[in-house]
């Protein structure tokens, strides 16, 4: 507000100015403007435009002045411009089982680290990372970070398992917590991850996502087709039902077990929405602009008037320019006949003239 008084304050100065000025050279009107004493018609709000200018310019300079200066880092990224990536990881103990990647000898868990690197690689881009836990419940881990290390640290070595009671996994449980984080971000800023081996799914009851969570994508890791035995049963990979999945999240299910996410993949998941320049424009761009324009309008103005302020030209017109202006008031056709047939003494329809007599 400080600065809008002081650019009004200009401005009436301004404007105050501008009516003595012109009190003043009120009488001197017929000198510059000719017969009329007025100035062309765009031309008598130049008074306005100047005032306006100062105003712009005194508002400008003021908010740069009180508002806090911008800094910029090469390595720094602004943390608003940062996009959420939420990694649902199944922790269960049959993520341990050995029958994951293309030899088939990783384990589960194994995969899924490889997984996760091999996409954050290739995103291209940095990302407030939280990682939610699931198994028979669920815990978030870590929220919003953008330390590589402590992503790798939670993918390899980070018992998980061991914070859980012993239990049927239970993804919902997990999908539920994701809601509860992103339900307070902006609208379409974050993706969602699933990793798991969809070994135990319900066919009912999926939580719905909020607005926040743009993409999904479900990453299946163990052999879908040939399972292994834990707990006194056979555990593999459920594809059917990770495909119903990705489909109710609206997002894509993708087979990890012995391919990378493709890069397309990683693209269409990593995009990022960002506002158009109108809407990244900060009070800071909008009073550099005021500055611009107020600034431009104060100089270029008097040129203009000089140009084309007034359609009178002072000074002393040449007998060529009076001749040629004589011509064209009479008309091209009359000049050219007087030009050809000029009238003589003995032309018809003139008398003879006379002799002026001289005195002796």
């Amino acid at each position: 507000m400080v600065a809008l008084y002081v650019a009004l304050a200009v401005a009436v100065s301004a404007l105050a100015a501008e009516a003595l000025h012109a009190r003043r050279i009120g009488r001197v009107a017929h000198l510059a403007f000719g017969p009329t004493g007025k100035p062309r018609l765009w031309a008598r709000g130049a008074p306005f435009v100047r005032a306006a200018g100062l105003g712009l310019l005194a508002w400008g300079l003021t908010t740069l002045l009180l508002i806090p200066p911008k800094t910029h880092h090469a390595a720094q990224v602004d943390p608003k411009m940062l996009r959420h990536m939420i990694l649902l990881l199944d922790v269960s103990p049959s993520m341990n089982l050995q029958d994951a990647g293309p030899t088939k000898k990783q384990s589960r868990r194994q995969r899924i680290a490889d997984l996760v690197e091999s996409f954050y690689r290739r995103a291209g881009a940095e990302f407030k990372t939280s990682v939610v836990a699931f198994y028979n419940g669920s815990k978030p881990v870590v929220i919003d970070t953008t330390d590589p290390e402590v992503l790798r640290n939670i993918l390899h070595d980070l018992p998980m398992n061991y914070a859980f009671e012993v239990g049927q996994t239970r993804l919902f449980d997990g999908l539920e917590e994701v809601a509860k984080i992103a339900k307070p971000w902006t609208p379409r800023s974050a993706s969602l991850i699933v990793l798991t081996d969809g070994d135990t799914v319900p066919a009912t009851g999926m939580p719905k996502m909020p607005a926040s969570i743009s993409h999904a994508l479900v990453v299946g890791v163990g052999d879908p087709s040939v399972g292994s035995f834990i707990d006194g049963r056979q555990s593999r990979q459920d594809v059917s039902t990770l495909r119903q999945v990705a489909v109710r999240l609206g997002g894509i299910y993708h087979n990890g077990n012995e391919k990378q996410i493709g890069t397309d993949l990683v693209r269409s998941v990593t995009a990022v929405e960002r506002p158009s320049r109108f809407e990244q424009l900060t009070r800071r761009e909008y009073a550099l602009l005021a500055c611009l324009v107020g600034a431009l309008f104060y100089a270029l103005l008097p040129v203009l008037l000089h140009a084309a302020g007034t359609a009178w030209r002072p000074g002393v017109r040449s007998d060529s320019d009076k001749g040629s202006r004589r011509r064209l008031r009479r008309g091209p056709l009359a000049a050219s006949q007087t030009d050809s047939h000029p009238q003589t003494a003995e032309s018809p329809g003139v008398g003879r003239l006379r002799e002026p007599a001289i005195p002796v």
